[in-house]
């Protein structure tokens, strides 16, 4: 919220915090983050999400480029007029350890919507199919294999596990002119968060980091503790530039990505290419920032795909503690650190110039090979099974 110098000196008008309410609820995750509500001096309640043992300053970072995303958007006349943006919320970190974000009030993960084992669209509209579980551990089960049986596992959970995400817009908005409006503003948020996410790096895009919204049909993306391809990184590396899963397209409808998706995510690029100094400027401002850390660390890269590396979980709790890897970074070579940050930023430059493979590509041209990407079954077999590539 941004408060504005009165010269009287005068707020008598402003929305101030009266008190608490002394209940919370717990939501799933390892650090258990607590739902509270806050009433205001309007008597107003405003909900809010607590988080201890986790480090919100990255999540606030990328709040602001989102912000100045949304911006450039908005002073262009065509990305204006297709009404494309980029969701966002509050994020107030505290400390390294502990901060409050505001609580996205009216929407759904699209994991909860799609898979939910009493009441998601996958067991309600196709009951014959796989059940999620069941294409999980059949993935779990090929990740020790070579890729091409990954591939050949993948195949076989798609062909038993069929998309059903445009049944979402066809629950909740009965009049089709609402139902049409809808899914374009489905389509364009896709779009829009998709050549975003590419341009900054975001990872970590599984089922349960993307939410939606259930009145606008816009997607909000959450926890962006993996950026600026962190995820290639990872113990099973990331292999996609975004997440256009089978679900995620099944949701615009017949054309899928052609139309308006790739309309969108090419006047998304153009702008993004043409503001490249502004975006260069604070992002690099953010790469040397010596106050947060957004490099993946050995912990950090456990963390998130801990299923897969339990071996590792005696080794990493013995021998380098959240606290420990704070010190050693403080002690290791500035230098080093350095060079990865103009990696990263050498990284997207070129992606602002159209640079992919070695080759310089048009914005239809680069659009064009990030859907490929993004949809190629070879690179979705070899993600981590927890990202849930056949949902």
């Amino acid at each position: 919220m941004e408060i504005k110098v009165d010269p009287s000196g005068c707020y008598d008008s402003l929305v101030t915090v009266r008190s608490f309410q002394p209940h919370y609820r717990l939501v799933g995750g390892v650090n258990l983050p607590k739902i509270i509500d806050c009433v205001g001096s309007d008597g107003t309640s405003w909900r809010q999400l607590v988080k201890g043992q986790d480090d919100l300053r990255q999540d606030a970072v990328m709040q602001q480029v989102f912000s100045m995303c949304s911006m450039l958007l908005q002073r262009n006349t065509d990305t204006r007029k297709r009404k494309l943006n980029i969701r966002r919320y509050k994020v107030v970190p505290f400390s390294q350890r502990s901060g409050v974000l505001e609580w996205c009030s009216g929407t759904v993960p699209i994991g909860e919507f799609l898979v939910d084992p009493n009441k998601g669209a996958h067991k309600r509209f196709r009951p014959q199919d796989w059940t999620n579980m069941a294409c999980r551990k059949k993935m779990m089960d090929a990740q020790r294999h070579a890729f091409d049986e990954k591939l050949e596992a993948y195949s076989e959970v798609c062909k038993k596990f069929r998309p059903v995400f445009r049944y979402f817009c066809m629950e909740r908005f009965l009049d089709p002119a609402v139902w049409m409006e809808k899914r374009l503003a489905y389509t364009r948020s896709v779009a829009t968060s998709s050549i975003v996410g590419y341009i900054v790096g975001l990872g970590d895009r599984h089922i349960q980091n993307i939410l939606i919204d259930e009145q606008t049909a816009e997607l909000i993306h959450i926890d962006l503790g993996v950026a600026f391809e962190q995820g290639k990184i990872l113990p099973t590396p990331e292999t996609v530039p975004f997440r256009l899963s089978r679900d995620i397209v099944d949701g615009m409808g017949i054309t899928e990505v052609e139309g308006v998706f790739r309309r969108c995510c090419e006047k998304t690029m153009e702008v993004m290419r043409s503001s490249q100094e502004a975006l260069l400027t604070i992002v690099e401002v953010l790469l040397y920032d010596p106050l947060f850390d957004w490099t993946m660390n050995p912990l950090k890269a456990f963390n998130l795909q801990h299923d897969e590396q339990q071996e590792l979980n005696a080794t990493l709790n013995s021998t380098m503690g959240a606290d420990d890897l704070d010190s050693h970074r403080k002690s290791s070579d500035s230098q080093s650190f350095n060079k990865v940050a103009e990696r990263v930023l050498l990284r997207l430059q070129e992606k602002l110039k159209g640079v992919e493979e070695g080759a310089v590509l048009s914005v239809g041209g680069q659009v064009n090979l990030l859907i490929q990407q993004a949809m190629d079954p070879k690179n979705l077999s070899r993600l981590f099974p927890g990202w849930q590539a056949w949902v």
